[in-house]
């Protein structure tokens, strides 16, 4: 039974795992939207929450925590313009778009992106 189980384990070691969700996040944030498998949209989707509402906070932890996640690069651009954009917005910084299978294996994909 997964009685309350929280989190998707994508069948790797929790270092790889998290590199790969950690990098998923940069590149939303750095290109805006980014287009992978609906499972992974969805574990990156409260990363990438947190990380703006971190933003928005703007203090020195808040920016110290967000490093912890990201490079310093997608950090400013987070604090400088992400959090500007969002600052009227309570939450939903992202959209899950499901797209279709992959053909070359036909899993589900999906684009995750920023919402304007």
């Amino acid at each position: 039974m997964r009685h309350r189980v929280a989190r998707r384990k994508f069948d790797r070691p929790t270092g790889h795992r998290m590199s790969m969700l950690r990098n998923l996040v940069q590149d939303l944030i750095r290109y805006e939207k980014i287009e992978t498998t609906e499972a992974k949209a969805k574990g990156v989707r409260p990363l990438a929450e947190k990380l703006i509402t971190l933003g928005k906070d703007g203090t020195l932890h808040a920016r110290r925590q967000a490093l912890t996640v990201a490079n310093p690069t997608v950090v400013d651009k987070v604090f400088h313009v992400l959090a500007p954009r969002y600052k009227e917005r309570p939450g939903g910084y992202t959209r899950v778009i499901k797209e279709g299978p992959r053909l070359g294996d036909a899993a589900p994909m999906a684009r995750l992106e920023l919402v304007e």
